[in-house]
């Protein structure tokens, strides 16, 4: 089953920013949030302040989403050494 994606407004100007600056980045990104919408359980759930999130790695940057029914709302992506 296929997850509908919803991208939160930090989200879309991180992605729109991505685009621009960094086309590997971007395909990465793009990439990642087809293989989370295909298999929501791709990434690793998190714990404390952001219980409820998961993350999937795309070294150095950590992508940052959450479950909501059917669909998988991409919060925010961050170099590893500040997403948490």
């Amino acid at each position: 089953m296929t997850y509908k994606a919803f991208f939160t407004p930090t989200f879309e100007k991180q992605l729109k920013q991505a685009k621009k600056k960094d086309k590997t980045l971007s395909d990465r990104l793009k990439k990642s949030i087809k293989k989370v919408c295909e298999n929501h359980e791709a990434g690793k759930p998190l714990k404390h302040d952001l219980k409820g999130t998961r993350r999937i790695h795309l070294n150095p940057f950590v992508l940052v989403y959450s479950i909501e029914g059917e669909t998988v709302a991409f919060h925010y992506y961050e170099h590893h050494d500040k997403a948490y």
